[in-house]
């Protein structure tokens, strides 16, 4: 009589484990390719920007005889370095640097004031009519330059300030981008701690200074670095409102090289070279705030 009762034998048997379906592959060769194509395009996209920044430092470089030969060829003859000290030398150059240093770096300065005040007035000040005040403000964006130059000069010449500083600094010095730009870095700064300094005791001034500007250093160095650019490059008004060379900045003096009886190529290059040095030293020296200033200047809002 057979027993259905499993027998036991002394040996447990086995239980085979579920299989897990494998896991794929990553993708290795992808996530390579990927970034080193990245960095190929925007290599030769800054090489395309830096094509004539090199073509203009190599020009000054070269005789005055092959500065256009054809074909067009990279270097000269003999590599000149006394272009620069020949520019320097063959008009007052060094003091349409120093009258764009300041020129510049006073416009540069009421406008960082300017727009500072403006734009906490504009995101933490409550006060009639101010978003009407502030689209208002911002539509003056609109109006190009060359619109206003000419009753801009009349009002400079009710003034007195023709052949002036004042004329090249003051009636650029109060604009709406800087405004726009510093309001909405502004609004994203936490309300908490202008209530915490509030409790303090601390006014709008101290606010301002003690815990808005620190947190928003980033933005205010994007603005001061573009406005001090703006002026630098200024042509248009400046040819309007100068007539006296000691007064000119670097724009018009480069157009002094090409005159009507020689135009020395070599040298407007070589001085078009020395006027980039004050910009790059500007930017190398604010590098580390501009990549995050771009990033949190509040462009999107909040």
């Amino acid at each position: 009589m057979t027993s259905d009762a499993p027998s036991v034998t002394g040996v447990t048997p086995s239980v085979s484990a579920p299989t897990l379906p494998s896991a794929r592959p990553r993708p290795v060769l992808s996530s390579r390719v990927g970034p080193v194509i990245s960095q190929i395009l925007l290599s030769l996209v800054a090489l395309l920007f830096l094509v004539p920044i090199i073509w203009m430092v190599l020009s000054a470089l070269k005789p005055s005889a092959e500065a256009f030969t054809v074909p067009p060829t990279l270097f000269g003859s003999a590599i000149l370095f006394r272009n620069f000290a020949e520019a320097w030398n063959y008009l007052p150059f060094g003091r349409f640097i120093l009258n764009t240093i300041w020129v510049a770096g006073v416009g540069t300065l009421i406008t960082l004031v300017a727009s500072v005040t403006a734009g906490y007035a504009f995101a933490r000040l409550n006060f009639k009519f101010q978003g009407g005040l502030f689209i208002l403000y911002l539509s003056t964006l609109i109006v190009p330059q060359e619109v206003i130059v000419i009753p801009m000069f009349l009002v400079m010449q009710q003034l007195g300030w023709v052949n002036s500083y004042k004329a090249l600094i003051l009636p650029w010095a109060f604009t709406a981008f800087g405004t726009f730009l510093l309001r909405q870095s502004f609004i994203t700064i936490p309300k908490e701690l202008e209530e915490a300094a509030k409790i303090d005791g601390c006014g709008h001034l101290r606010i301002l200074r003690n815990v808005i500007i620190p947190v928003a250093t980033p933005a205010i160095a994007v603005l001061a670095v573009f406005t001090f650019i703006t002026y630098w490059n200024s042509f248009l008004w400046p040819l309007i409102i100068v007539n006296d060379t000691i007064k000119m900045t670097v724009p018009l003096g480069l157009q002094l090289f090409l005159g009507q009886q020689a135009q020395r190529w070599e040298l407007l290059m070589a001085a078009a070279t020395i006027s980039m040095v004050p910009t790059v030293i500007l930017v190398l020296a604010l590098q580390k705030y501009l990549i995050k200033g771009i990033a949190l200047s509040g462009l999107g809002g909040r």
